[in-house]
């Protein structure tokens, strides 16, 4: 792996680093978006039952928006609850606005590094065409040594970069689409405490 490494030349760093970053990524969006965290199960339910027993006070919207994406944003509705259902769905859609960008934290960084490892990849090939080219100019095509380094190189970094980007494309589409299948649940799920909250919906079901 190292000899590889160290075949493939200068590019092999930038590479390497972008695949480092990629890896953490992944790694920090698969706990961050897990949907226990920002769905919890029974919270509508629970928020429906202080509502019921007429125990939603600040220290529990407090709470409640600190607990989760959903919570913030349910919490953003119960707030101006007193202006009206318009009022509250508009509230409602900008808290979901902000979850937004709070869930695709890092994800431009990771679609970054799907599209340009391929480019650094590249970058590698052609440096290294120019090598064995340069080798044909001065010594001729009778140094097989030098002009297999040359080819080494570049086929070494085009397989690296296509060995980050493709898992790395893979894993920001899934998490983009996480994160639209979250937000969709949160709004959905908020609509519903608007609904009933107004009589237009019989109950909450946990």
């Amino acid at each position: 792996m190292i000899a590889l490494f160290k075949a493939g030349g200068w590019i092999m760093f930038p590479i390497l680093l972008c695949s480092i970053a990629a890896l953490a990524i992944c790694v920090e969006r698969g706990w961050s978006l897990r949907r226990s965290r920002i769905t919890p199960k029974h919270l509508v339910a629970q928020v429906w039952t202080w509502i019921k027993n007429n125990q939603l006070d600040k220290n529990r919207l407090k709470t409640l928006k600190s607990s989760s994406p959903l919570g913030e944003i349910l919490a953003a509705g119960l707030v101006n609850h007193v202006h009206g259902r318009e009022t509250m769905k508009e509230s409602i859609q900008e808290a979901g606005r902000h979850a937004i960008l709070s869930l695709e934290k890092y994800l431009n960084t990771l679609g970054t590094i799907a599209l340009i490892t391929p480019l650094l990849g590249l970058l590698g090939t052609v440096l290294g065409m120019i090598d064995v080219f340069t080798v044909i100019t001065v010594q001729g095509t009778g140094d097989a040594n030098a002009l297999a380094s040359g080819i080494s190189e570049a086929l070494i970094t085009t397989a690296t970069g296509l060995t980050v980007a493709i898992p790395a494309l893979m894993f920001h589409r899934h998490f983009e689409r996480r994160v639209e299948e979250l937000v969709t649940e949160m709004e959905q799920e908020a609509l519903k405490m608007v609904e009933v909250l107004h009589g237009e919906r019989e109950t909450l079901k946990s």
